[in-house]
């Protein structure tokens, strides 16, 4: 309502009373739209501009275009949207793109197409019309899509005498589609199928047209199909790429230093793909000297060759259980470009200088002309050196320089989480064999820390050359998710030093200071969902979990096109050929990070899901078993609990809890009973009944046995659970690991 005019001019509004009116506002405000609420003259105007100014400053406001605002955290009236599922109904639901903030990204219900259109699929991005509706939710119309192609569905078909369906594979697609008759190209019962979607008459279930045929639903095959299509990965080299490939040929000594007498040793998983890293170590007045070399991807893939087009829009490689879906082709990542013993590669190297300490004295890049001494796994280099066995290789000295590395990371104060990763081992028939944690042996740790010195003296050399430089930035956490993780340590009696400037040793006393307490696995997993994700920049802003101030990707060209950047760089700035990083690719440096961010991610999630198909599999025949399991999940709609024997993961919904008023408190991560007093909390061990099991969806549902937790306490000794503000923890980051033969990707 409007105030009453009167002949004295009225106050200004106070801060409050503006904010309040931009909340309660349905759109953007600007000073027309508050002037008139408020009855403003025009006299007042500029200091109505400068509150405003002061409003967005502080964040009790957001600039939402030209001089018009909104309530912090809402979206605008119209944004670009991606649809990510389908309801119950069958419409759309979508997120935005693009979104930064802390927290999930708010959901966005689409409104249904108009008659004769095709209903949105999954994948599809378009401009819509935003409103909110409530609960951090938005109603979205579409004003214009933007996919070039059209949608696809991903699915298993079920025949149906009128045509047939198609059962989605996407846990977030909650409808069936329909087939009319005619439209099921060929498609049969139990094949997992592509199809588009048709013109729609309205509401109900959407109908489309079977447009590819994947393969069977059970063959050895089916699960990295579903997944690779689901997440749209490139699987198929375009023709060009593949000519360039055969192409390629041996590396020739011309100018390049010859490192063939050097026993450089290439040190993988067992199931290691192909091999891009080789390292050697010997004693040094000094302390050591290292050298890492890394194959010439370089030489090989040109810029704006069809090889770097399509390795640039793939981003990297994917690794599956039972394949690798590869950024290059196999006449480059398991031919030229891989280190293979006894034969020539060329290489791109650092020769690296360390102290006793661990400290690095001085670095030195060169290209070279190498000869691996040896394909050696993790295992054979861990049991030759626990034995003592005498070697020609040079595994004591890397061993001893290791070992320096690690005391000079312990002094540098880096973040160690401990999260359990999975191996999944197929047999023969393609199922899943076996399910065991990943071991964790020195031999790896060797090669990490070896590869991430490499990686930040690339980064030094990049910045001394002052050319650019595809940082690798992880940010630290911020001051909403420190907040909140003192919150939830505050129930261990653990503290964290004040302020906002925390050091990764601060977050990593923490750890060590529950390392051997029942409450270890829900600390560290907290932590993991306290860091924010790391990513690929060209402005550097240091790495925080690795307590590092500058460091790129060097290592790792045939499977990062970050790493292939690198290279590039460091060879024109070097000026060590011809075939360096051109100044179109250094202008497009910034679309190069996001685009190789979110392939990473994609990758990520793809082999997740991969897994999480592969376990439910394993699991479909054991419903009715009871399994010991930990909680690793608590959310206002219930549960998720991790089998400890083999890591499988499933939901306990809220309704098969016994019969209470659930609270949530998201700032302990605990659903707690009104009546009984009875709380559950994150990694409480369980009994966990399986009830259901999708291999299709990879979704698994659990019932807890009895209904009731086995504590009813938190560990600590913590006192009963007040209400706080409900913290929000989002997913994060890369764990410095190397999943069995893949290299640590994503450090």
């Amino acid at each position: 309502m409007k105030r009453r005019k009167s002949d004295a001019p009225p106050n200004l509004p106070s801060r409050e009373e503006v904010r309040q009116f931009i909340a309660s506002a349905p759109g953007r405000v600007g000073k027309r739209e508050i002037s008139q609420h408020f009855n403003l003259g025009v006299a007042q105007r500029h200091e109505l501009r400068d509150l405003l100014k002061s409003l967005a400053a502080e964040g009790e406001v957001a600039p939402a275009g030209h001089k018009r605002f909104t309530p912090p955290g809402r979206l605008p009236e119209a944004m670009v949207v991606q649809v990510v599922g389908i309801d119950h109904d069958g419409e759309a639901t979508a997120r935005p793109v693009g979104w930064q903030a802390d927290g999930p990204p708010p959901l966005v219900l689409m409104a249904p197409e108009a008659k004769g259109r095709p209903a949105l699929a999954p994948g599809e991005r378009v401009l819509a019309r935003l409103r909110p509706i409530g609960g951090g939710k938005y109603e979205g119309r579409t004003l214009k899509r933007l996919t070039d192609a059209p949608g696809r569905i991903l699915g298993i078909f079920r025949a149906h005498p009128r045509g047939g369906r198609i059962e989605p594979t996407d846990k977030r697609v909650k409808a069936e589609w329909v087939v009319p008759l005619g439209e099921e190209n060929g498609a049969e019962p139990g094949d997992i199928v592509l199809a588009n979607p048709l013109p729609s008459l309205g509401l109900g279930p959407k109908p489309v047209r079977v447009i590819e045929r994947l393969g069977k639903l059970g063959d050895a095959k089916a699960v990295s199909l579903m997944v690779i299509a689901m997440h749209d990965i490139p699987q198929e080299f375009p023709p060009d790429a593949l000519a360039e490939a055969r192409r390629a040929k041996g590396v020739p000594l011309g100018k390049r230093d010859d490192l063939r007498p050097i026993p450089l040793v290439t040190i993988d998983g067992a199931d290691a793909r192909d091999f891009d890293d080789a390292v050697y170590a010997e004693p040094h007045p000094d302390g050591f000297r290292l050298i890492v070399a890394i194959a010439d991807v370089a030489h090989y893939v040109r810029a704006d060759s069809a090889l770097d087009r399509n390795a640039w829009l793939r981003g990297n490689s994917c690794y599956f259980p039972d394949r690798v879906v590869p950024m290059l082709p196999e006449d480059l990542s398991n031919g030229w470009c891989s280190l293979k013993p006894d034969e020539d590669r060329g290489c791109l190297y650092v020769e690296m200088i360390v102290n006793k300490a661990g400290q690095k004295q001085r670095h030195r890049f060169g290209r070279g002309l190498m000869r691996s001494a040896a394909r050696l796994t993790y295992e054979q280099v861990q049991e030759v050196h626990d034995a003592g066995t005498e070697t020609h290789l040079p595994l004591p000295a890397l061993y001893d320089a290791f070992r320096a590395l690690l005391a000079a990371r312990v002094a540098r104060g880096t973040l160690d989480l401990d999260i359990p990763e999975r191996k999944v081992v197929l047999g023969e028939d393609g199922k899943v064999a076996s399910i065991a944690p990943r071991p964790r042996l020195d031999s790896h740790r060797l090669i990490e820390e070896f590869m991430v010195l490499a990686n930040v003296c690339a980064a030094e050399e990049l910045e001394r050359l002052a050319r650019p430089c595809m940082y690798r930035v992880h940010a630290p956490p911020s001051d909403e998710k420190l907040d909140n993780l003192r919150t939830f340590l505050r129930q261990f009696d653990i503290s964290l030093p004040p302020g906002n400037q925390i050091h990764p040793r601060d977050i990593d006393h923490v750890l060590k200071t529950v390392a051997d307490r029942v409450e270890a696995p829900m600390v560290n997993e907290v932590v993991l969902r306290s860091q924010s994700q790391a990513e690929y920049s060209p402005e550097n802003i240091g790495h925080f979990g690795l307590a590092l101030m500058r460091y790129a990707h060097f290592t790792s060209p045939i499977r990062r096109y970050a790493d292939l950047l690198v290279h590039r760089a460091l060879i024109a700035g070097l000026k060590l050929g011809p075939d360096g990083l051109s100044g179109e690719e250094a202008a497009r440096f910034a679309d190069s990070a996001e685009h190789i961010t979110a392939t990473e991610r994609r990758a990520t999630l793809a082999e997740r899901d991969a897994v999480d198909r592969y376990l439910a599999a394993f699991m479909a025949d054991k419903q009715g078993v009871v399994f010991p399991a930990r909680i690793s999940g608590v959310t206002r709609f219930g549960l998720f609990v991790t089998v400890i024997e083999n890591g499988a993961s499933g939901l306990v919904p809220i309704g098969s809890l016994p019969d209470d008023f659930w609270m949530f408190d998201e700032a302990t991560q605990t659903l707690s009973g009104k009546r009984s007093r009875h709380v559950y909390h994150l990694a409480q061990n369980v009994e966990a009944r399986l009830s259901e099991a999708s291999p299709i969806t990879g979704g698994l549902i659990f019932h807890l046995l009895g209904g009731t937790p086995l504590a009813a306490r938190p560990p600590g000794g913590g006192s009963s659970l007040k209400k706080q503000s409900a913290p929000k923890f989002a997913k994060t980051p890369e764990k410095p690991s190397r999943k069995g033969g893949q290299k640590a990707r994503r450090k």
